[in-house]
C-alpha cells in the first residue's frame, strides 16, 4: 500500500467568546481552529489510515472524559454528510457501512487517526475529523483516493421479471444483452467480490460456470462455517435455470433521473424519455452511473425490463441506511402509477 501524504494547515483565530459579551472583563484569547487537509492514496482492499492530531498542548487528551472527536465523510451537499465514527471518553461507536471496519488508531494521547479496513471505491471521498475539547475545536479534512479499482466496468446479478432461477445459459446470455451488458466471466466476478460484492442467489458466467460471491457467509448461503469465497456449482448443463451475473462498461452517454410533475405508468415513463431525446434506461446504465460516476438518487425509477429501482452511493436514512447499492423495488403492474423515470441518452 503506498500513502501519498501532502499536508496543509491552516490556522485561524477564534472571535471574542460569548462570555466576552456579558461581561466588561477582557476575555482571553482563545486557542487557534487548525484545519489540516491532507491527500491519501490507497490500493483498493488494503487498509488505511487518515491522520488526525490533538494540535494544542494541554492536559486533556482523547481518551480524557469531555474530548469529543467525531469522524465524517464530507459530501459536496453537507446534508448528505455522512457519519463514520463518533467517541466520547472510552466511548465509541461506527456508523452504517463503516459499521465494524474503522477504529482510532490512538497510538499515543493525542493520536486520533482513523484506521479503515477493506477499503472499497465506495470510500473514496474527504473526510473530516473533528475534535471538541472545551473552547478548542480542531478541524482536520483528509482525502482519500482508491487506487486498482476495474473502473472500466461493474458485475451486476440479474434475474428477469418472472422470477428467480428462471434463465436457461443461453437465456442469460440474451438478458444480458438486453440491459446493455455482457454475461460476466470468472475474473470479472473475481474482482466484483473483492471489491465487496456479496450475492446469495447463483448465477450464469460466460464459461458456463455457475457461482456466486459471498463476503459475509453466513447459514442460507453455502454455510456460516465456511469461508468467504466465490462459491461454485461448476458447469452445469446449459438447459437449467438460474440468474446470471452482467458485466456492463462505462457509459457513453447519459443517465439521468427525468423530472416530470406526475407519477408514470411503464408506457407512459418509455415515452416521456422519448420526447425528451432518449430512451429508458437499462438496468446496465444505473449499474454503470452508480459504481463508476457516483450516481445517487432516493427516487424509485421506471427501467426498460420493467424493473423499479433507485441508486444510492451515499447510504442515509429511508434510502439504503447500512450500504451503497442499486436498490431494486420490484417489478410492479405496468399500469400503476407510482413511479418516475431513469432515461439514457447516447454520445451523438
Amino acid at each position: 500500500m503506498t500513502n501519498l501524504l501532502c499536508i496543509t494547515i491552516i490556522s485561524l483565530t477564534l472571535a471574542a467568546s460569548a462570555y466576552s459579551q456579558v461581561t466588561s472583563f477582557p476575555s482571553p484569547t482563545p486557542p487557534p481552529i487548525a484545519v489540516l487537509t491532507a491527500m491519501i492514496s490507497v490500493d483498493l482492499g488494503d487498509n488505511v489510515t487518515l491522520p488526525c492530531r490533538l494540535l494544542h498542548k494541554d492536559t486533556m487528551h482523547f481518551g480524557s472524559v469531555g474530548i469529543r472527536v467525531k469522524w465524517t465523510k464530507v459530501a459536496d451537499d453537507e446534508a448528505l454528510n455522512e457519519d463514520v465514527l463518533l467517541s466520547m471518553g472510552f466511548h465509541k461507536k461506527a456508523y452504517g457501512s463503516f459499521e465494524d471496519r474503522v477504529f482510532l488508531q490512538e497510538l499515543d494521547n493525542e493520536d486520533a487517526s482513523l484506521i479503515i479496513t477493506d477499503v472499497s471505491m465506495f470510500d473514496m471521498g474527504r473526510y473530516r475529523c473533528e475534535v471538541i475539547n472545551g473552547m478548542t475545536d480542531t478541524i482536520q479534512e483528509v482525502i482519500l483516493e482508491v487506487q486498482g479499482g476495474h473502473v472500466d466496468g461493474v458485475v451486476f446479478p440479474y434475474h428477469p421479471p418472472t422470477g428467480r432461477y428462471n434463465m436457461k445459459f443461453d437465456e442469460a446470455l440474451q438478458a444480458c444483452a438486453d440491459q446493455g451488458a455482457v454475461v460476466a466471466t470468472y475474473d470479472q466476478l473475481f474482482e466484483a467480490w473483492k471489491d465487496g460484492l456479496d450475492w446469495c442467489n447463483a448465477g450464469w458466467l460466460s464459461d458456463g460456470t455457475v457461482r456466486y460471491p459471498i463476503k459475509n457467509p453466513r447459514e442460507p448461503c453455502g454455510g456460516a462455517n465456511n469461508g468467504p469465497g466465490l462459491r461454485s456449482y461448476g458447469h452445469q448443463d446449459r438447459e437449467k435455470q438460474f440468474d446470471a451475473f452482467c458485466f456492463a462498461t462505462a457509459l457513453k452517454g447519459r443517465f439521468y433521473w427525468l423530472v416530470q410533475p406526475e407519477r408514470l405508468s411503464f408506457d407512459e415513463a418509455v415515452q416521456a424519455c422519448l420526447d425528451d431525446d432518449a430512451e429508458i434506461a437499462k438496468v446496465g446504465h444505473i449499474y454503470s452511473a452508480w459504481k463508476l460516476e457516483g450516481y445517487d438518487r432516493c427516487d424509485a425509477g421506471w427501467l426498460a425490463d420493467g424493473s423499479v429501482r433507485y441508486p444510492i452511493s451515499r447510504p442515509r436514512k429511508n434510502c439504503s441506511p447500512t450500504e451503497a447499492a442499486v436498490r431494486l423495488v420490484g417489478f410492479p403492474d405496468k399500469m400503476q402509477k407510482s413511479y418516475g423515470v431513469y432515461c439514457f441518452k447516447a454520445e451523438n
